[in-house]
């Protein structure tokens, strides 16, 4: 299994939440690839920055250092992205533009998404995963 992180699991990593610090250290373990997208990136970083975070930082940093980071460089991404916005706006539901491309960067990649995200779940067709519930 390979999987994409979504930024509030980063964030949770950073903080060394231990519920999601045993299933990333068994994926780890398993050797699973793990990935975050340019989306994530920015969203973590501009916020760590704003916050003055300095340790935050430096772990970030060393994190993707680590983890490829997957860039918005497929038209199939943006095409996903534009099906997802259309067909949420279609059933009445509006998420936000950064969790859309990360979605349809999971779904054009074929990785499971990992979010504590619940709007996600509106998303057809994505593989989900919530790290931070006890039962994944």
């Amino acid at each position: 299994m390979s999987y994409l992180l979504d930024s509030n699991i980063v964030t949770y990593i950073l903080k060394k939440n231990a519920t999601i610090d045993k299933k990333f250290r068994e994926v780890r373990w398993l050797k699973q690839d793990v990935f975050i997208s340019c989306i994530t990136y920015y969203e973590v970083k501009r916020g760590l920055l704003a916050i003055n975070a300095t340790r935050q930082l430096v772990d970030f940093i060393k994190f993707c250092q680590i983890y490829k980071i997957l860039l918005i460089d497929d038209l199939e991404i943006i095409e996903r992205a534009c099906e997802i916005y259309v067909d949420l706006q279609l059933r009445g539901f509006i998420i936000q533009e950064q969790d859309i491309l990360i979605a349809a960067t999971a779904i054009a990649r074929g990785l499971i998404l990992v979010s504590n995200d619940y709007d996600l779940l509106r998303v057809q067709g994505i593989n989900l995963e919530n790290w931070a519930r006890i039962e994944y």
